[in-house]
């Protein structure tokens, strides 16, 4: 089996790496080998590739600059999205995709399940609904998905920054009513290989939509305390504590760009697909936690 991998060099990309390999023959590109602002070009890579499987975790995720930026962001994220489904339906190829959390507006009381009516805030939101969309028309075979909160020890994400600002202020001030699931790369990454290797072995999960987010809920206040506490606790110098976290509301933090207050994820389809529980997410803190404080403060070689 072939795969082709766009994004390579971003934090689901570089999860995916290393766990690829194992499923098919992988040929993997980066914004340097084609711009997904340029949606011909990439459908170009996708043909040459000759994939059976075409995973693309790639994506226009600034948030708030997609604000001022929507036409780059509708290419990016929905246009090259079309381009690379319309490929998958030509081959028959697989294409796996990742949404987000943003295609809903938050207003529901509890999880959001698949079919859920989207009702997007933002630029960013809307394109990536757009891009859904797009591949559903398209009839190309499909997982797309969907997560929240996504964060690694690799690129810029909330974790590297609180652990940034921890160590240099006192206090830290961090919304408290926006509820979600706090989402390792590496979960995604290990989700996506699983369908892969099933589908090879000829027991592919169903086409379709699945919400992908670990077990539980927090804030970002609450997620700020657990990646202080897991960095005290490895040893960091922090000038700001846990219980110097300040929790506030998203009124007192204003952004360009609405974010859903409510962005749980229901993922009782994909653990019934899978067979399995997924883990909480406290439970992948840690690890990304030790991977940024080691390549922040690399320990000197010994002979």
């Amino acid at each position: 089996m072939k795969i082709v991998l766009f994004g390579r060099g971003g934090q689901v990309g570089g999860e995916l790496m290393p766990r690829l390999p194992a499923c098919g023959e992988l040929v993997a590109y980066d914004v340097a080998d084609a711009s997904f602002e340029r949606p011909d070009d990439v459908a170009a890579l996708a043909r040459a590739a000759q994939a059976d499987v075409i995973v693309n975790a790639a994506a226009y995720t600034a948030v708030d600059r997609a604000e001022t930026e929507a036409e780059k962001a509708r290419i990016v994220n929905a246009e090259t999205v079309a381009a690379l489904a319309a490929e998958a339906r030509r081959r028959g190829a697989m294409l796996v995709h990742y949404s987000t959390d943003y295609v809903f507006d938050g207003a529901k009381a509890g999880p959001y399940v698949e079919d859920d009516p989207p009702a997007p805030l933002s630029v960013y939101g809307r394109t990536k609904l757009e891009g859904e969309q797009a591949i559903a028309r398209s009839g190309c075979r499909h997982w797309i998905l969907r997560t929240s909160w996504v964060y690694a020890a690799r690129g810029h994400n909330f974790v590297r920054t609180m652990l940034k600002l921890g160590r240099e202020r006192d206090e830290l001030r961090v919304v408290d009513d926006q509820v979600g699931s706090p989402t390792p790369a590496a979960l995604i990454a290990d989700v996506t290989a699983e369908f892969v290797r099933r589908l090879g072995a000829g027991r592919s999960p169903d086409d379709g939509i699945y919400h992908l987010t670990p077990r539980g809920e927090t804030s970002w206040h609450g997620f700020t305390r657990r990646i202080l506490a897991e960095a005290r606790a490895q040893g960091a110098a922090l000038r700001c504590p846990p219980d110097r976290v300040a929790a506030i509301a998203t009124a007192d933090y204003p952004l360009p760009a609405p974010r859903p207050l409510n962005s749980r994820l229901c993922t009782a389809k994909l653990e019934a697909t899978l067979g399995e529980r997924l883990p909480a997410w406290e439970d992948g803190v840690a690890a990304v936690v030790a991977a940024i404080m080691a390549e922040d403060h690399p320990r000197p070689e010994t002979t």
